[in-house]
């Protein structure tokens, strides 16, 4: 079987750069949108739907990500088999409709269904579009695409609490925020249809059996950066929903500033876009591994610092978010760098190695988000303990992948 997958030379993308970028960042964007622009209305869809406790109201952000984080496992075979296209247009089509039937519902126990299928829908972005910039550039290079992709994609949680908290203010009715969704989904699916071409050619198809998926998923756990970044990814990725599942509650209980929650996490959200911007600019020429590991080990100690604020009762609402802002610039400079190097050796199957690392990536990543949120005893102790702890579990996975050899050059 092994003769039959092969890497493809990646020698650019098939649209003019810059549209490529901006494209790959929408597709992206999709899933912070369905996450972020609903935070100003947890109480509001609580409310409504007779959600009695706080902490249950993030099981509607906990259940999009369980949905989102499964379908990975079907999107990139899909993908090897039939084209990028085909299948990422029917996820986005589902996304949409997902989306609607969220802004119908009359139960709690209903919309969380309709979260869990529009996660599931909107997974096709991310699978997808991964494996069309594997599928067009690699290494360094897939890096800083990733990285500039990033910037634009960091957008929207800036944007999308803000455009929440306009659609409560305004016009007073949390199922309209969903319509929104709804509607940006469909000028992503038209775009997407009219201008992308296909990536992944008929002759580098693959089969969709059983056999082939199992030794194509063999590959992938059988490579050492491929799982070690992954697991690395995934832990960054838990004090990361970790602290989108709980900022909502953080600022109304602990700082009793509920009002400034989109102001608090576009600033939170901004230094991440500027570090992805700083990555993209220096990363060719300093490396993935160098920027990486020193950023997640300046995250670590910033978490350490952090808790021990939290814990002598030291905080406040500035050293809140001065802290968190640069733990999350930390997050921006390894993240893409993380994808990039657990994709490194994945080009001649980068749906499916792009599927496990999506479905690992974000069911780990829920599932420590969402152990830290329900944690949640009106301070910032366990999200801080939640985040220095997954710091040092991605440090030894990557020491783990490297053998040892930690900030080195690429």
């Amino acid at each position: 079987m092994e003769h039959r997958i092969r890497d493809r030379q990646s020698d650019g993308a098939p649209l003019r750069f810059g549209e490529f970028v901006a494209l790959i960042a929408m597709m992206m964007a999709l899933t912070a949108l369905g996450i972020d622009s609903m935070l100003p209305a947890l109480p509001a869809i609580g409310e409504s739907l007779d959600v009695a406790g706080e902490n249950e109201r993030q099981f509607v952000i906990t259940t999009f990500l369980i949905g989102y984080s499964f379908a990975h496992l079907v999107y990139g075979p899909l993908s090897d088999r039939f084209g990028r296209k085909p299948v990422l247009a029917v996820g986005l089509l589902g996304y949409a409709i997902g989306n609607v039937v969220v802004a119908l519902s009359t139960s709690f126990t209903m919309l969380l269904i309709a979260r869990f299928a529009s996660g599931a829908a909107v997974a096709a972005a991310r699978v997808v579009t991964v494996a069309m910039v594997r599928d067009c550039y690699s290494g360094r290079a897939m890096a800083r695409v990733m990285s500039l992709a990033f910037i634009l994609f960091m957008a929207t949680p800036v944007i999308a609490p803000s455009f929440g908290q306009a659609v409560l203010s305004l016009i007073g009715g949390w199922r309209l925020i969903f319509v929104g969704v709804t509607l940006i989904s469909l000028i992503a699916f038209g775009w997407f249809v009219l201008r992308m071409p296909e990536t992944h050619p008929p002759e580098a198809r693959a089969r969709l059996d059983f056999a082939t998926l199992r030794y194509r998923y063999g590959l992938v756990m059988r490579d050492r950066l491929a799982v070690g970044y992954t697991i690395a990814a995934t832990a960054m990725t838990g004090g990361l929903f970790g602290f989108i599942g709980s900022i909502q509650q953080i600022m109304a209980d602990v700082f009793d500033r509920p009002t400034l929650l989109a102001v608090v996490f576009a600033a939170v959200a901004g230094t991440m876009s500027v570090a992805s911007f700083v990555n993209a600019r220096i990363v060719m020429r300093v490396g993935t591994r160098r920027i990486s590991h020193w950023a997640l080990a300046a995250m670590i100690l910033i978490a350490g610092l952090h808790l021990l604020l939290a814990v002598i009762g030291h905080e406040s609402l500035w050293s809140f978010v001065l802290l968190q802002a640069l733990m999350m610039a930390c997050f921006g400079l390894a993240n893409a760098n993380f994808s990039a190097m657990a994709m490194e050796n994945m080009g001649a199957i980068a749906g499916t190695a792009s599927s496990f690392q999506g479905f690992v990536m974000t069911l780990g990543g829920a599932l420590g988000g969402a152990a830290i949120g329900q944690a949640y005893n009106g301070t910032t102790v366990p999200l801080y303990t939640g985040f220095f702890l997954l710091g040092l579990v991605a440090m030894l996975a990557i020491a783990i992948a490297e053998k040892g050899r930690m900030f080195r050059p690429s």
